[in-house]
């Protein structure tokens, strides 16, 4: 079995995948490598953020798992790899969620205390008083419960806020979450929230889900939060909400285009605060997505069901496949 890695790994990291599949070939493509060494794999952990030829692996016929270092998986949910059943795909999804957040409250305060504002004011050392904003007493909705929803529900409940969310798999909901609907009651979620926090995954049904159509459903001077993907956001539709007023503020760690354009009103927007897709960022980012693929590894060659094995038509997990945190 060749392990073919390309994520920011470091002499420890590859020793504890060798660890865990002392019989395996354990290759450090890197992102310099991928295109070329993933075709020999059987089992490539990490995540591409260069083109590969997706055509020449599958021609291949090695490739029989994938374990993505992010949540995210548009970078290898390509329709071949949907397509071909005797690929597996598992995520990290929830393995970030705390850092996901912090960072989604860096955003929220940061939109809702005006720090766009105060700092062009700072820049330009003036020193004035400017109205803001409060969280306590509003109505948060979220979109898209899974691992990092249901930790920013838990972060987020001290708080004084009610709590709505929406999700394709509405069961199981947290003590935090005042209500749970179908991702079909999104209207209804837009028209009872002050605050909308997208953390759903980008598929099909998701790509330009939020366009102006959705906007307009949103309560008058609501707040966006997206740490999702920005492609779910129409970013047309977006400047429009917020020079309308639609829209008090928005907060966003991802853009429809990464980077961001230059030439993107957003940048000047003093309601909209911007992050580049640091997210899930953390020191210990390698250290965990290590351990999540050598505790999958260990059940991948036992033959029992890895953890955040992604049903591939929607791009997200099954709650009952979710990584929950055991150790290797």
């Amino acid at each position: 079995m060749r392990i073919v890695l390309c994520y920011p790994v470091g002499e420890k990291h590859i020793r504890l995948i060798q660890q865990a599949a002392p019989d395996a070939e354990v290759v450090n493509a890197g992102q310099e490598r991928i295109d070329e060494l993933l075709p020999t794999a059987e089992v490539f952990i990490g995540h591409a953020k260069v083109p590969v030829n997706w055509d020449r692996v599958l021609d291949a016929g090695k490739l029989r798992w994938i374990q993505s270092s992010a949540a995210g998986l548009d970078h290898c949910l390509v329709p071949g790899v949907i397509a071909n059943d005797e690929i597996t795909v598992s995520s990290a999804s929830g393995l970030f969620a705390p850092q996901v957040a912090e960072q989604t409250f860096s955003l929220l305060f940061g939109v809702l205390r005006r720090a766009p504002l105060f700092f062009r004011a700072e820049r330009k050392r003036e020193f004035v008083r400017l109205p803001t904003d409060d969280l306590r007493g509003k109505t948060v909705g979220i979109v898209g419960l899974g691992g990092n929803g249901r930790v920013l529900a838990k972060m987020l409940s001290p708080w004084d806020v009610r709590i709505i969310a929406t999700d394709y798999y509405p069961i199981d909901c947290p003590q935090e979450v005042d209500e749970l609907w179908p991702a079909d009651q999104l209207d209804r979620l837009l028209g009872e929230s002050d605050i909308v926090i997208l953390t759903l995954p980008l598929n099909r049904d998701t790509r330009g889900l939020f366009d102006a159509e959705r906007f307009a459903k949103m309560k008058p001077g609501a707040y966006l939060i997206n740490v999702a993907r920005g492609a779910i956001v129409k970013e047309s539709a977006l400047c429009d909400a917020l020079q309308s007023g639609q829209l008090a503020g928005a907060g966003l760690d991802v853009t429809e285009v990464e980077p961001l354009p230059e030439d993107s009103l957003l940048w000047d927007d003093p309601k909209v605060m911007i992050s580049p897709h640091v997210g899930a960022q953390s020191y210990r980012r390698v250290d965990d997505s290590t351990n999540l693929a050598a505790l999958n590894l260990k059940r991948y060659q036992a033959g029992l069901p890895v953890y955040n094995r992604v049903d591939k038509s929607l791009g997200f997990p099954h709650p009952s496949a979710a990584y929950r945190g055991e150790s290797t």
